[in-house]
């Protein structure tokens, strides 16, 4: 039985402000006690083949231009920190094909972990669409690290 399911993005997600007609936006939520900080810190924590997805993603795309590493300052996992409230981290950024956010929310009892993407040409409606599968396996996998009870939180 999965921990982890797909929902709607809650309404008062900072998450929102970024939203365009016609944005990829997915979101996923599992049941915890873990503060923001602490999911956050366990979604980011990409296990090895993950890592590995994300190490051929930037030889692949390093042709096209497009960023293989983001800015310096606080970052958790590879994503730097956009903004955050007391609940919620928002981590991505803005790049030639597309822009990223992804959210980390937590309730006291859910936690939520949303994707937005602004498609900005035709390179990044092919790119999302090519990574479409990837995206779901470790997004899927993130919301299930935050759900883990055997995990120390940190």
């Amino acid at each position: 039985m999965s921990r982890t399911s797909k929902t709607e993005l809650p309404t008062h997600s900072l998450l929102h402000s970024y939203m365009q007609q016609g944005d990829f936006v997915d979101c996923y939520t599992c049941a915890t006690d873990l503060s923001v900080d602490q999911a956050a810190a366990r979604a980011m924590a990409f296990p090895r083949w993950a890592k590995t997805l994300l190490r051929l993603r930037n030889i692949l795309v390093a042709p096209l231009g497009l960023k293989n590493e983001f800015d310096d300052g606080e970052k958790i996992g590879p994503f730097p920190i956009d903004q955050r409230n007391e609940n919620e981290i928002i981590l991505g950024v803005d790049d030639s094909h597309l822009n990223f956010r992804i959210s980390i929310l937590t309730t006291g009892t859910q936690a939520y972990c949303a994707t937005w993407v602004h498609r900005n040409n035709w390179l990044g409606r092919i790119y999302l669409a090519v990574i479409m599968p990837f995206h779901v396996l470790i997004v899927r996998n993130a919301v299930s690290q935050i759900w883990r009870p055997d995990r120390t939180a940190t």
